[in-house]
């Protein structure tokens, strides 16, 4: 415990023992069957990314369909064009339930013993490390689902030749692989904007009240300890002198943030009364200090996608800090 305790109370003396190795942290041999399971769900997460990464929609198609519905195989064009991106779409969203079981395994590791929050997170670094990068790539996710409007573009074009053609044939869309059920499951996912963050907020807000046993101090002091971690580690430089690359930094930023959103729909009151674990203020004001373009997204998750911000609890300090320029 005492080396994250002297990260937590800037130790400067102790810099060379850095507590949450987000680059190196390898699983101990009681972790390694958890730290297994959920790092398949990892791997996937990367395969995940590229595919979002590198996703060009059909647009042009959608378009010539639109302006030219008469017009010799353009409907079919757009359909062949449209069908495999909507597989690739369904692709993702489940992944997201794989991605809420990788979280909930995690949770229950982390949160369930009778060590403090702090003692679990310094003893478990592997498994603190996947928890943070399941919450790093829910926040890469969203920010490029968010700057990919062809993603709503296709399936609502997919969705609306699909009504078209069950009013002719209701079962039309038996032999499709997304069909009518499960696209209307699909765009409740999609229609959130932080579709990946809302399925990790759901998910521990349902892990807190399926485990009534577990005291919900557990959790939150976890998700709490983890934003105090980041945000000591990036504002002291002894500690952020220690990452191979700027990418770390952007990592911690993200896993700060995330852990926030999470610890705001679990905690009673939220992440931004007086009385919160998380100094908010602080936390605030770092990502602010960064490059706007590395942040905005971020700030924006914050903005939009946390639970207690506009409590009347919250100060108008904090409130005016999260004001868009």
């Amino acid at each position: 415990m005492g080396n994250l305790l002297k990260v937590l109370t800037r130790d400067i003396d102790n810099a060379g023992n850095f507590f949450l190795d987000f680059e190196n942290a390898q699983p101990t041999q009681p972790e390694t069957a958890v730290w297994e399971e959920v790092n398949q769900v990892l791997k996937e997460a990367r395969v995940v990314l590229d595919d979002l990464q590198t996703y060009k929609g059909a647009g042009e198609e959608i378009r010539q369909a639109i302006q030219r519905p008469g017009a010799p195989g353009v409907q079919e064009r757009a359909w062949s064009a449209v069908v495999p991106l909507v597989s690739k779409l369904k692709t993702f969203y489940e992944f997201s339930q794989k991605l809420e079981s990788g979280l909930r395994i995690l949770l229950d590791v982390l949160t369930s013993s009778s060590s403090s929050p702090t003692q679990q997170l310094e003893q478990k670094q592997a498994l603190a490390r996947q928890f943070a990068h399941i919450l790093h790539f829910t926040l890469r996710f969203d920010e490029l689902k968010m700057t990919t409007p062809a993603i709503q573009n296709d399936f609502s074009y997919y969705r609306r030749t699909i009504s078209r053609l069950r009013i002719n044939n209701p079962t039309a869309d038996a032999g499709c692989e997304v069909n009518n059920e499960l696209a209307n499951r699909m765009s409740l996912f999609y229609a959130s904007a932080t579709p990946m963050l809302k399925t990790l907020s759901d998910a521990t807000s349902k892990f807190v009240s399926d485990n009534p046993d577990v005291p919900i101090e557990n959790t939150t002091d976890c998700l709490s300890t983890m934003a105090s971690v980041c945000k000591v580690m990036l504002e002291t430089p002894e500690y952020r002198s220690r990452f191979t690359s700027e990418e770390t930094v952007l990592f911690c930023l993200r896993v700060m943030v995330g852990v926030i959103i999470l610890y705001d729909h679990v905690h009673p009151h939220g992440a931004f009364v007086k009385t919160s674990n998380i100094d908010m203020k602080g936390c605030i004001k770092l990502l602010k200090e960064q490059p706007p373009i590395s942040v905005e997204g971020l700030l924006n998750a914050l903005r939009y996608t946390t639970k207690h911000l506009n409590d009347e609890a919250t100060s108008k300090q904090i409130k005016n800090l999260l004001q868009p320029n």
